[in-house]
């Protein structure tokens, strides 16, 4: 059994955690934190992690950047290991992130899906090979009207992967409109469309001569997240200090 505490208990994600625990009999949640959020749950919550008196095997983190650096204060002191969710963390958190490594393990990427993380693994394969043979790479990603950022920390991530693969400086292309020039070897492109609801759809395309391979990727809830985070969370527990993503816990 992992006992998790759920940082950001109140929050839509951090709900969908709570919904998707009671269905798992293998993770508890034994405490929860949420300033705004005190509603009718099975374990006790606190305004702020300080005020936890709890212990957990493992922390899950739905919450916000402000709360983040409390979080990292208390996963140093108590070395308890923590999968941490939220986005939009400055460079200091992130340098923070990184100390608190070296006292307890802690697991960040920047999509907790398993097949997004998957993807990525594939994407590196099948750039080593179709990038040689004179493929160009496209990325498109789609997502509700109300997302504030283009293109999206996935795709972002998903070009990052193909990189990796690759030799020599690859740029990242946003915007073609200004410019009026065959397409050079050297760029990955990147499109967003905003939209309704749309959970998230990334489409990685390799275009060659003659034929096109494209890898998919369509979230139909946000569930997948919350999925991937229980599984990161099963896998943290009992680790040691270190910094992990999904692609440990995937294999």
């Amino acid at each position: 059994m992992v006992n998790v505490i759920l940082h950001g208990c109140g929050g839509r994600m951090g709900r969908m955690i709570v919904d998707l625990a009671k269905e798992d009999p293998e993770l508890s949640i034994v405490a929860g934190v949420d300033a705004f959020d005190e509603g009718a749950y099975s374990f006790p919550v606190f305004k702020s992690i300080e005020d936890c008196d709890i212990k957990g095997d493992v922390i899950i983190d739905f919450s916000v950047a402000a709360a983040v650096d409390g979080l990292l204060d208390y996963c140093i002191r108590e070395k308890t290991p923590c999968v941490l969710c939220t986005t939009g963390l400055s460079q200091e958190q992130l340098a923070r992130l990184k100390e608190a490594s070296g006292q307890a393990a802690m697991l960040k990427s920047a999509n907790m899906s398993l097949g997004i993380n998957l993807l990525m693994k594939l994407l590196k394969e099948a750039a080593a090979v179709l990038k040689s043979a004179g493929f160009d790479i496209e990325i498109v990603e789609k997502h509700h009207r109300m997302k504030l950022d283009a293109p999206s920390g996935t795709a972002l991530a998903l070009g990052e992967s193909i990189k990796e693969a690759l030799p020599g400086e690859y740029e990242n292309v946003y915007d073609r409109s200004a410019r009026r020039q065959q397409r050079p070897e050297k760029e990955i492109g990147f499109s967003a469309v905003r939209g309704g609801t749309i959970v998230g759809e990334h489409d990685v395309i390799f275009a060659g001569s003659d034929e096109v391979i494209t890898f998919s990727h369509t979230a139909y809830s946000r569930a997948v997240f919350g999925k991937g985070a229980i599984q990161a969370a099963k896998f943290l527990k009992g680790k040691a200090p270190g910094l992990y993503d999904m692609s440990d816990v995937i294999g």
